[in-house]
C-alpha cells in the first residue's frame, strides 16, 4: 500500500447532492455547493456518490460535474472521483477522465446488480487500477449495491494494487471495520458511509466520514471528526446525539430525496428536483422533515412554503 501524507484523505467528504434545474444539471449551483462546504470547513468533497444520484447521470455529465469541482475548489480542498459505473467500459471511462482532469482519488463502487462472484471483484478492481495511478478505495455499499466484499477480497486486490488505499464502508459492520484496521493498520483510510455509524466507527479509528448530511450540516460534521480524531469522545458523542435524528431523517425516504427537500427549504438550494424514477419528496414527509428541521434549529417556526 502506498503511504499518503498524514492528512491526506481524512476527515469530512461530503458526497454532494446533484442540483437540476428543468431536467437539466445545474452546474452553476453544483459549484456554488463547493464553495459552500469549503467555506464551511470541509476537508475535501465527493462528487458523483450516491447522494448525487449518479445513475440518473450520463457519463459526460457525470464527467463535467466533476471538472466543475475541481475547477470551482481550485486546490483549496481535495475532489474525490467517484468514478465507478453501471458498466466496466463506464468505469474505465470515468476513472481515466478523473486522473486527466486531475481528481485528488477515485472511489469506485463494486458493481452492481449483477451480484459477481469475489474473484470477479477482485479481477475488477484490478484491471481499472491499471488504469490510473490516483489513490483508489472502494465503495462498499451492500445495501444499495446488493454486493458484499469480504476481508479476503480485499486483501487480494490490495495485494495486487498498491494504490488501494482505503475504503468507503456503508453497512453497520464493525466486524470488517476491526479486521481491515488490524490486516493493514491505520494508515489504510477507512471512510464512514452511514450516518448513524459515524461516531461508532470514528472510536474504533477511522479515517472520516463521506456523509449525505454533510450537504446540510457540514460544520457539525466537521466537529465530530475534529473531536473523535483529536481524542475529545464525550464531545464527539454529545454531537453524536445532537445529530443523530437529523441523520435518521436522510433515510425517511430514498436518499437524497428528504435531504434535497431540507437543503431547498434552507435556501442551499433552488429546487429539490430529481430524475425519474427518483421523485421529490410528498406532502407528508415535507411536513415530517420541517419538523426535523425547527428541532434542529435549521429554520423557524414559519409554515413550509407551498
Amino acid at each position: 500500500m502506498i503511504r499518503l501524507e498524514e492528512t491526506s484523505l481524512r476527515g469530512s467528504y461530503p458526497p454532494l447532492v446533484t442540483p437540476f434545474r428543468h431536467g437539466a444539471v445545474d452546474y452553476d449551483a453544483f459549484a456554488e455547493l463547493v464553495e459552500f462546504q469549503i467555506r464551511e470547513g470541509s476537508h475535501g468533497i465527493v462528487v458523483c456518490g450516491t447522494t448525487g444520484e449518479p445513475s440518473t447521470l450520463t457519463v459526460e455529465e457525470r464527467s463535467q460535474l466533476l471538472e466543475v469541482a475541481i475547477d470551482a475548489a481550485a486546490g483549496r480542498i481535495p475532489v474525490v472521483a467517484a468514478s465507478g459505473g453501471q458498466s466496466h467500459q463506464d468505469t474505465i471511462a470515468l476513472t481515466v477522465h478523473a486522473e486527466q482532469t486531475g481528481a485528488d482519488a477515485v472511489l469506485i463502487v463494486t458493481p452492481y446488480f449483477l451480484r459477481p462472484p469475489q474473484r470477479g471483484l477482485v479481477d475488477y478492481y484490478v484491471d481499472v487500477a491499471q488504469r490510473t495511478a490516483l489513490p483508489l478505495l472502494i465503495y462498499h455499499i451492500p445495501g444499495r449495491a446488493a454486493v458484499n466484499v469480504d476481508l479476503e477480497t480485499i486483501e487480494r486486490i490490495a495485494d495486487k494494487v498498491p494504490h488501494l488505499v482505503g475504503i468507503k464502508h456503508a453497512a453497520n459492520d464493525l466486524t470488517l471495520v476491526t479486521q481491515l484496521l488490524e490486516r493493514f493498520g491505520f494508515d489504510f483510510r477507512i471512510f464512514v458511509g452511514l450516518e448513524e455509524m459515524s461516531f461508532p466507527m470514528l472510536a474504533i479509528g477511522v479515517a472520516g466520514m463521506m456523509n449525505a448530511i454533510g450537504n446540510l450540516a457540514p460544520r457539525k460534521i466537521v466537529a465530530l471528526y475534529e473531536q473523535a480524531a483529536g481524542g475529545a469522545l464525550a464531545a464527539a458523542r454529545a454531537l453524536h446525539f445532537e445529530l443523530f435524528e437529523l441523520n435518521r431523517a436522510v433515510f425517511f425516504d430514498t436518499n437524497p430525496i428528504p435531504l434535497k427537500y431540507m437543503m431547498r427549504r434552507i435556501g442551499l438550494l433552488a429546487a429539490n428536483e430529481h430524475r425519474l424514477p427518483m421523485v421529490p419528496a410528498s406532502r407528508e414527509l415535507e411536513d415530517t422533515l420541517d419538523d426535523v428541521l425547527r428541532r434542529a434549529g435549521l429554520i423557524d417556526a414559519a409554515p413550509s412554503p407551498r
